[in-house]
């Protein structure tokens, strides 16, 4: 399992036209995919894209480069990053 501390820090961005075409960066892999889903895992979390006639059309894990065509529905993060402890977490362990 690759430790995320250890990743290049990649720039997330989702740029959508016309709820069309998807070009998602800071993509790190993918989970699944099919025709209505596509499931990519960012340094974000885990974004979930829905959809009727979903196509990737590109994809690039070195430059964490994402583009999907189809009729997009929606797009949804999962938080999947660990989360920080503050003082009261600690102390009242």
């Amino acid at each position: 399992m690759t430790d995320e501390k250890n990743l290049p820090k990649l720039p997330n961005n989702i740029i959508m036209e016309d709820r069309k075409k998807l070009s998602v960066s800071g993509v790190t892999d993918i989970d699944s995919f099919d025709e209505q889903t596509v499931i990519a895992v960012t340094q974000l979390g885990e974004l979930t894209i829905r959809g009727w006639d979903l196509h990737i059309t590109r994809l690039s894990l070195e430059q964490g480069e994402l583009m999907v065509d189809g009729e997009i529905s929606s797009l949804t993060y999962t938080d999947t990053r660990p989360k920080a402890q503050g003082f009261f977490s600690k102390v009242l362990r």
